[in-house]
């Protein structure tokens, strides 16, 4: 299990007389592209699932999640803390903490262990019996809401770009993804994808609609990798924790079809590292065993779409064949369904021979 043996102390924030100025200003804080975050619990209950939903809100995921048992809690907590690890979020602020019950109060402690970062919670009341009892055994001290809860400017040299509530929806059409409906690749295979290249303006608008699309960090490296690598569909489910580097810049994918060289290495771009970091935290933090399969969900998940599906979601496609053409006053019909090479093609003799020899023992 992956934990912060020494996370900073905990910053007890007074607002006894609960001004509202405080509360803006907190809540103006909030950038996780600088990696603060401020999260305003849900009013009108003490559910510790509710707080992590809007801890998973506060960093952009949709939520409800999807997949898990109903009132099963540790899913959703572990996402938060896989997601604050990956981006990285260094600094979380929670308002009206005096609100919230004793068990929610100790999972925000166990999500301070689990990432290392600096824990606010901010008191609305002259005291809280229960933060005190919870704070009691924890590092902490305690700070006015004047002298802490002020808009903060970090003096860095560039403005990561604004991320809209609502991505373009418009279609992205991406050669690396022709190959992502192949058994395996190969010089014989006619879906076979040129070079990868993903413009930076495409780049963006990918990440984006990665971020808001899930919250299941798993799905979503799942689908960078195909857009980065060109993968098909047997390698991406055969990567290995152990087949990621440690800060997420490289990715080993295995190829059976390359007789000498089965195991191809690639440069993640920086747009999808976040998410393959992600995925590999969730691991970490749920059974930490390298030998697991990266693009799998270690909480159990049973629900999700398929990724061809997933990718239709957040409108990204293959390049499509061309539209027929329209008879004059022609009544409109509707787009016809996103098309996705499918072929197995064969493999060189040479390739058969070494893949069912036994040669291939080191893939497994």
């Amino acid at each position: 299990m992956l934990t912060c043996p020494h996370p900073p102390p905990i910053t007890l924030v007074m607002d006894p007389h609960d001004d509202v100025t405080h509360t803006r200003a907190a809540l103006a804080a909030h950038d996780p592209a600088h990696g603060r975050i401020t999260v305003h619990p849900t009013p009108g209950t003490n559910s510790t699932l509710a707080l992590a939903y809007d801890i998973l809100a506060a960093l952009g995921k949709p939520v409800p999640l999807t997949g898990y048992r109903t009132l099963d809690t540790q899913p959703a907590w572990t996402l938060c803390a896989a997601w604050i690890l990956a981006l990285p979020i260094t600094s979380l602020t929670v308002l009206r903490t005096h609100l919230l019950s004793p068990r929610a109060l100790t999972e925000l402690l166990t999500l301070r262990t689990r990432t290392g970062l600096h824990l606010a919670m901010v008191c609305h009341k002259h005291h809280s019996t229960a933060l005190e009892r919870t704070l009691r055994h924890t590092d902490h001290f305690l700070a006015d809401a004047e002298a802490t809860l002020s808009l903060r400017k970090d003096n860095d040299t560039e403005e990561p770009p604004a991320t809209p509530a609502h991505p373009s929806q418009h279609w992205i059409n991406l050669p690396s993804l022709t190959p992502l409906n192949c058994a395996y690749t190969s010089n014989h295979c006619a879906c076979r994808a040129p070079a990868p290249h993903v413009s930076r303006h495409d780049q963006r608008r990918i990440t984006q609609r990665l971020h808001a699309a899930t919250a299941h960090p798993h799905l979503a490296a799942k689908l960078a990798t195909a857009c980065f690598a060109a993968a098909t569909m047997p390698q991406l489910s055969g990567v290995r924790i152990a087949d990621i580097a440690i800060d997420g810049t490289t990715l080993t994918l295995h190829d059976r079809t390359q007789p000498y060289d089965p195991y191809v290495t690639h440069r993640v771009p920086h747009w999808a590292q976040v998410f393959l970091r992600a995925a590999a935290y969730t691991h970490y933090l749920t059974t930490a065993r390298r030998s697991d399969f990266l693009f799998t969900d270690p909480l159990g998940c049973t629900s999700l779409p398929p990724l061809t599906d997933f990718a239709e979601d957040c409108r990204l496609r293959p390049p499509q064949p061309p539209p027929a053409k329209r008879r004059k006053n022609a009544r409109p019909t509707p787009p016809p369904p996103t098309v996705w090479p499918r072929c197995t093609p064969t493999p060189p003799a040479d390739a058969r021979r070494w893949f069912f020899s036994g040669s291939a023992s080191g893939l497994q």
